[in-house]
C-alpha cells in the first residue's frame, strides 16, 4: 500500500493549542518498511492516529492507495499493532485469532487459518491458554499472529515491543522480520531504539521535536540480516544520532 503524505500539520486544544506536527510531506511506496524516530512527544503516535482515521488532521491530506484514511480503514486495509497488545481476556489464543478472522471474512478471498497463524509465531501449542496466562512476549506474538492474519496492506506499529526485555525484544524484531519478508506489507515502525531501527527498517524518518518536522530521511540499503559491528551499520548509526542530535538542538 503507498501511502502520500502531503502538508500534513496537526494541533492539539487542550484547552491552548499544542501543534504537533507541522507540514509533513512524505511518500512511502508499497512494501517499504519504514521507521519513525524522533524525540519524546515529537508526533510520532500522532501520525499513526492521522493515518489510521482515529485523528482528523488540522490541515493537510493523507492518501493510502488513492483512498482516505477513513475509507481504507473501513476496508480493512489497515492493521496496527500498539505496546498493549489489546487482547480479549475471555477468549482462549485460538479465539483471539478466530475472532479477527471471523470478522474480516467478508473481505479476504484467501485467509490464513488460525493454525498456521499461530504456527507461525510459535504458539500452537498454547491454542487453549487464555491471554492472562502468557508472558509479555507471548501475549505480543498472539498479537503479531492477529496481525498477520488481517492480510492487510498497511501495517501501523506503535512501539509493540518496548515494554519488553531486550531479549525478548530482539528475538521479536527477529520474528517480525521473518513475518514481513513472505508479502511485504508497507510498514510504520514507530520507535525510540536507533539500534533496532537500524536491523529493521529500509528507511528511517527523523522528526524534530514538536512540533514535529521532518529533518532527516535516510536510506538503510544493508541487506539482512544486519551485523552492528558492521563498519556499513556504525556509519549509518552516526548519521541517525546526528540527525537526532540536530532534531532537539535545532528544533526543540
Amino acid at each position: 500500500m503507498k501511502v502520500e503524505i502531503s502538508a500534513l500539520s496537526h494541533t492539539f486544544f487542550t484547552p491552548q493549542p499544542r501543534p504537533a506536527l507541522l507540514d509533513l510531506t512524505l511518500t512511502i511506496p508499497s512494501g517499504q518498511f519504514t521507521a519513525i524516530i524522533g524525540p519524546s512527544g515529537c508526533g510520532k503516535s500522532t501520525l499513526l492516529r492521522l493515518i489510521a482515521s482515529l485523528l482528523q488532521p488540522t490541515s493537510g491530506h493523507i492518501r493510502l492507495n488513492g483512498q482516505t484514511p477513513a475509507e481504507a480503514n473501513a476496508a480493512r486495509q489497515v492493521a496496527w499493532l500498539a505496546q498493549s497488545p489489546a487482547l480479549l481476556p475471555w477468549l482462549t489464543v485460538e479465539g483471539n485469532i478466530a475472532l479477527a478472522r471471523k470478522l474480516l471474512a467478508t473481505r479476504l478471498n484467501h485467509q490464513m487459518s488460525v493454525h498456521e497463524a499461530l504456527q507461525r509465531v510459535g504458539l500452537e501449542d498454547a491454542a487453549q491458554a487464555y491471554p492472562f496466562t502468557l508472558s509479555g512476549g507471548m501475549q505480543q506474538r498472539l498479537a503479531l499472529a492477529r496481525l498477520l492474519i488481517q492480510n492487510a496492506g498497511l501495517w501501523l506499529m506503535d512501539e509493540p515491543f518496548a515494554a519488553l526485555d531486550e531479549i525478548t525484544r530482539e528475538q521479536l524484531a527477529e520474528m517480525l522480520l521473518e513475518l514481513w519478508q513472505p508479502a511485504q506489507p508497507t510498514v510504520l515502525w514507530v520507535t525510540h531504539n536507533i539500534y533496532e531501527a537500524l536491523r529493521l527498517a529500509g528507511r528511517i524518518i527523523v522528526l524534530s521535536a514538536a512540533p514535529g518536522q521532518i529533518v532527516a530521511d535516510i536510506a538503510v540499503d544493508l541487506p539482512h540480516p544486519r551485523r552492528e559491528d558492521a563498519p556499513a551499520f556504525q556509519d549509518l548509526l552516526r548519521e541517525v544520532r546526528a540527525a537526532l542530535n540536530q532534531a532537539v538542538e535545532v528544533y526543540a
